[in-house]
């Protein structure tokens, strides 16, 4: 069973983790400060300025209207206006002298006093309406007010004086200002626990991803990552078991593969060096003894020449060096040759092999003539082998429009159903007990799939493994080009 990587705090990308969430909840907390900016900015101005700018408004309004008394009638007119002053509660009316001392006022407790306010000052010095926030210095308050003038044929005679506190207005600013800050770390702890679930569904597969490389590196191989999403990280997730799983088994087929090359190795040189040394020794005095050793050794020499060949050609594929030495070919001359070389080979082992060849005459491929003979010759051995019970072999060759269709029958036990897929994967051998590195279909299929063809592989009707190979006929113009 696939042993499953458990990621613990000390394999999580923390590096990940802290820049995602430093550049997100760094965004965020720079947006939500402007905005917080702009907003007490906004509810300054709401509050404070159109506070200060109607007590100004209002100053002035009165001022214009108490211009026109003569001094006395100013006077009572003041006395009056602030008996009479309805907003006693939100606001103070206050009539100053020219000095600056507070004559009349709504509030008993500001008469008599003198404040000396910037707004007081500027309304006497400059005779313009001011408004000024600030400490009120007899009381402490923090209070707005604003003063204008009275002038009198030019003169400033009086100042009229708004006074309000500032703390049901600060209630109100800061009131204003602390749900702005709760809305805004509302929203900041959103965008950090959303982009840390995110960054969490991120991290954490890659930190399992880290993990199982890491342990597949060590030759841990088979490891499994257990998926959580079905995204590009799941994707990833899936791509990587699948990974593991092939190298393990990849690596499982290597050690077969080279478990099963020595011994086959072995047996043949085992049978050279034993049949050999008998006939050095002139054990052997029947001259029909002396040949029979002769052919298992030419025999064996033979199967060993051709295992090392498809050594040498895996490696060629393994390494990149597989080239094609392509050129103009007649395929069906190089498909005879190879049955021709093996058909007397064949007859010595009992096995019949026929070639049915067709009238028609093809024009040439464009191919390498010593990797398609190659090529042939490896699947013909390989038929021998594995269907040789068989006694028989076939081998044919037709033409379906633009395609050369070539066909190599065996009339074995064929290959369980299960198999077909793999038997062309290298190293694969399947439940055959034949001799064989297991490479052979492996390389033949290289070379037809090099010359932009196909090969098949399947069990036939009556009973044997049929292979198929398509080869495409291209016009001598297209040849041509390609030299």
């Amino acid at each position: 069973m696939a042993k499953k990587v458990v990621v613990t705090d000390k394999v999580k990308i923390r590096g990940i983790r802290r820049r995602w969430l430093i550049n997100s909840v760094g965004v965020v907390l720079l947006v939500l400060a402007l905005a917080l900016g702009t907003f007490s900015t906004a509810m300054w101005s709401y509050y404070y300025s159109s506070t200060m700018n109607d007590l100004k408004r209002r100053a002035a309004d009165d001022a214009g209207g108490f211009a026109s008394f003569t001094r006395s009638q100013y006077w009572t007119n003041a006395q009056n206006a602030v008996q009479k002053f309805e907003d006693k509660t939100k606001l103070e009316l206050q009539f100053l002298d020219d000095t600056g001392a507070v004559q009349y006022s709504s509030n008993d407790l500001a008469a008599g006093t003198t404040p000396g306010t910037q707004d007081i000052q500027s309304a006497l010095n400059y005779q313009e309406a001011v408004a000024w926030k600030g400490t009120d210095p007899h009381t402490g308050e923090r209070v707005v007010a604003a003063s204008a003038p009275i002038v009198y044929h030019g003169q400033t005679v009086a100042v009229v004086r708004y006074v309000t506190s500032l703390v049901a207005i600060d209630w109100q600013f800061f009131l204003a200002m602390g749900l702005a800050c709760l809305l805004g770390a509302a929203i900041l702890a959103l965008v950090y626990f959303s982009n840390l679930y995110f960054v969490r569904s991120i991290v954490e597969p890659l930190a399992s991803i880290t993990e199982t490389a890491r342990l597949i590196a060590d030759g841990s191989y088979g490891v499994q990552i257990e998926k959580k999403f079905d995204d590009e990280v799941g994707e990833l997730t899936d791509t990587i078991n699948d990974m593991s799983l092939k190298i393990k088994q990849s690596e499982k087929t290597q050690s077969e593969f080279i478990s099963s090359v020595s011994h086959e190795l072995r047996t043949p040189l085992t049978a050279i060096t034993g049949w050999a040394e008998t006939i050095q020794g002139g054990e052997l005095k029947d001259p029909q003894d002396v040949r029979k050793g002769m052919d298992i050794i030419v025999s064996e020499a033979r199967r060993l020449t051709n295992m090392v060949e498809e050594l040498l050609e895996f490696s060629r594929i393994q390494d990149g060096r597989f080239t094609l030495s392509v050129e103009p070919m007649d395929i069906k001359a190089e498909l005879e040759d190879a049955v021709y070389t093996y058909r007397e080979f064949f007859r010595r082992e009992g096995i019949e092999l026929n070639h049915f060849d067709c009238d028609e005459e093809f024009p040439p491929i464009a191919g390498d003539p010593e990797r398609l003979r190659q090529g042939f010759c490896n699947l013909l051995d390989n038929a021998a082998k594995h269907g040789g019970s068989g006694k028989r072999i076939d081998t044919a060759i037709a033409r379906d429009e633009d395609q050369v269709v070539i066909t190599i029958r065996d009339y074995g036990p064929g290959i369980p159903a299960e198999e077909l897929p793999h038997v062309k994967y290298k190293f694969y051998k399947g439940s055959s007990k034949a001799r064989g590195s297991g490479i052979g279909l492996a390389g033949c299929d290289e070379i037809i799939t090099r010359h932009e063809g196909t090969l098949d592989i399947d069990n036939a009707e009556g009973g044997g493994c049929i292979v198929t190979i398509h080869l495409p006929i291209r016009a001598q113009a297209v040849i041509e080009q390609k030299f």
